[in-house]
């Protein structure tokens, strides 16, 4: 009973981030009630799937620690923007190709991840998060083309969901403030089911059981820029899970080796395969899920593994996906405000220890946050370029993200007499 509650403490803590992703990218492609209900049950079905592929483990697949996966934050813009462009078919194509480019470069990743330093992931994280807000801060409002924008019941929801996360957030501790973005959408709902401005009819559609099946949203077509974004995105959620897999490391006391990377790159690029074959999106280990395992002291995988095999059910049950598709936009919005904004501030973070290192690195945040979003606010500006060409500048978190890895080698990797000045110097004094 004990490992069923502990299990049942990692879904909550988790749930949020689980069905936040579907829901965002569903009504920004503009998926109809019915297809956002089987959205979010693949997803929190998908989040089980993948768990279980990572707390295995063999000889080839499963890092082995207790951890918990969810679709990525950092694939929100990326997604919605293709799915913009390109349709939603080009969306799982994509998902399902950087999952096998990260299942075939997951054995020397570890060699590719130079390119990927604090300085270069966290201004990609940071780029995305930012070119987010605009997508919550219209979702506060109601949504694109809502009839009611910006009116006072929108205004009144949005920042009432918002003021209730802050509040819990600075006076709780613990599990309670790890889902105060859950509990924060759940007084935002109620208060707009006392307003009466509640849709139920999608929960009442939906049927008690339903079968999973391939392909339901569409089938996937392959573009090489949704591609190459997508797979982009899928290397910063690998040095992201790196992380997460030695913070995990240390608190259940185990040495992690190259191999163990290895298996936990491949079940990541597993779970972004299947996920795209039935329609879900790619996923990543969930920080928050290890702030839990620290605090509760229960490292068990049995633990993680019932929380898995929680997430496979509800995944089979629409009416409860369907529970997560009535929360209105405004209060969905409220909630992206601080998500999306935590995204910026991790962002800043992992900046803040490298920007004081060089002014080389100054200057590679620079370019590439302005260039990533310049591109975003103003994305007519390369419209006269050849069209190849602008596959690589059509999107801001792309443009960002390669100026960061060009800027990165140029500054830090090349050979410069600065550096062999350093070198020299450090020899002479040896």
């Amino acid at each position: 009973m004990k490992t069923v509650v502990l299990g049942f403490q990692h879904l909550l803590a988790m749930y949020a981030g689980a069905v936040l992703v579907p829901l965002i990218v569903g009504q920004a492609i503009g998926l109809t009630p019915t297809q956002l209900t089987y959205l979010v049950s693949i997803d929190i079905l998908m989040c089980g799937v993948a768990t279980i592929l990572q707390i295995m483990r063999n000889r080839f697949f499963g890092i082995g620690l207790p951890v918990v996966l969810g679709c990525t934050f950092t694939a929100v813009g990326p997604m919605i923007s293709i799915g913009d462009k390109f349709g939603i078919s080009a969306i799982y194509g994509a998902v399902i190709a950087s999952g096998i480019i990260i299942v075939i470069i997951s054995t020397f990743f570890g060699k590719l991840i130079k390119f990927f330093p604090p300085v270069v992931t966290g201004s990609v994280v940071t780029i995305i998060g930012i070119t987010l807000i605009p997508v919550a801060l219209t979702n506060m409002g109601g949504g694109q083309g809502a009839a009611d924008f910006g009116s006072n019941t929108n205004i009144l929801l949005g920042f009432g969901t918002l003021l209730c996360i802050i509040l819990l957030y600075r006076f709780s501790e613990g599990f309670i403030r790890s889902i105060s973005i859950l509990l924060g959408m759940a007084a935002g709902t109620i208060t707009a089911i006392v307003l009466g401005v509640v849709d139920f009819s999608a929960v009442h559609e939906a049927s008690t059981l339903h079968m999973v099946t391939p392909f339901y949203l569409g089938t996937p077509t392959f573009h090489f820029y949704p591609i190459l974004t997508m797979t982009l995105v899928a290397m910063v959620s690998l040095v992201e899970s790196t992380g997460v897999y030695f913070a995990l490391g240390d608190i259940c006391d185990k040495d992690i080796k190259k191999k163990d990377l290895e298996r936990g790159y491949r079940s990541e690029g597993l779970a972004s395969f299947i996920g795209g074959l039935f329609n879900a999106f790619p996923y990543t280990t969930f920080s928050q899920n290890v702030g839990l395992t620290q605090m509760s002291g229960v490292k068990s995988r049995k633990v993680i593994l019932v929380t898995a095999i929680m997430l496979i059910a509800l995944g089979f049950m629409p009416k409860v996906a369907a529970l997560a598709t009535v929360i209105p936009t405004s209060v969905l919005g409220g909630a992206m405000v601080a998500m999306f904004g935590m995204v910026v501030a991790q962002g800043i973070k992992m900046l803040s220890k490298v920007v004081v290192e060089s002014q080389e690195n100054a200057m590679i945040i620079a370019c590439s946050v302005g260039l990533g979003l310049g591109v975003s606010v103003v994305p007519d500006i390369f419209a006269n370029l050849p069209v190849n060409f602008q596959i690589l500048t059509s999107n801001g978190i792309v443009a960002g993200s390669l100026t960061a890895i060009a800027l990165n080698i140029i500054f830090n990797m090349l050979p410069s007499k600065k550096r062999k000045e350093a070198v020299q110097l450090t020899e002479q004094e040896v």
